[in-house]
């Protein structure tokens, strides 16, 4: 597993439970070290014991974890730079979910190690959609959630008013309900292309 992975999860634990919960964590899981490298690879199995450590911490099913990381990765302080590459991706949350499709394609250009699911959304009406999500073996299961989160997250960022439902998973693919109820059912956040410097 990409250490970028691994370290967004070790920055939500960190950020949302504190320094020593984090520490507290890796010790009870045997990781035998404190903070994930970005740029090294890890196995999966080490990502799968963090991830299921978190979720007997915080008395949590895993996948509501999955979901809380998708959400933290674009609303916390410390994510502008994220945010600002899928806010870039559209006006409003319509032209955001078109994007999707493109959003591993992009991430590869500024990290070209990091294989993100492919992603496809598939419009049923024009407020009615879902997204597959396509993992490798290695990632299987992980990243449907993931998207809950982030997707949640950038509704309210839109100021989009979304019903999400994750559907299942099954021969490599997670499925998400998307239903629009309104683009603009409150004011979306102030948006920036360019990073402010203090």
């Amino acid at each position: 597993m990409h250490g970028l992975i691994n370290q967004a999860i070790e920055r939500f634990a960190r950020d949302t439970y504190g320094d020593a919960f984090w520490e507290k964590l890796c010790r009870r899981q045997g990781i035998g070290f404190l903070g994930f490298e970005a740029m090294l690879t890890y196995r999966p199995e080490l990502t799968d014991g963090v991830l299921d450590g978190l979720a007997g911490a915080l008395g949590k099913a895993r996948e509501e974890v999955l979901e809380d990381i998708g959400t933290f990765l674009v609303s916390a302080q410390t994510s502008g730079a994220l945010r600002r590459l899928l806010r870039f991706s559209g006006t409003d949350f319509i032209d955001f979910l078109y994007s999707l499709d493109d959003l591993p394609a992009r991430v590869r250009l500024a990290v070209p190690e990091l294989h993100l699911p492919q992603l496809e959304l598939r419009e049923h009406t024009s407020r009615s959609f879902s997204l597959a999500v396509r993992s490798d073996r290695h990632m299987r299961n992980r990243f449907g959630h993931v998207m809950l989160g982030l997707l949640r997250a950038m509704a309210d960022d839109y100021g989009a008013l979304v019903l999400l439902e994750h559907k299942g998973a099954g021969g490599g693919e997670e499925l998400i309900e998307i239903t629009l109820l309104e683009t603009e059912f409150s004011q979306a956040r102030a948006f920036d292309l360019g990073a402010r410097t203090p």
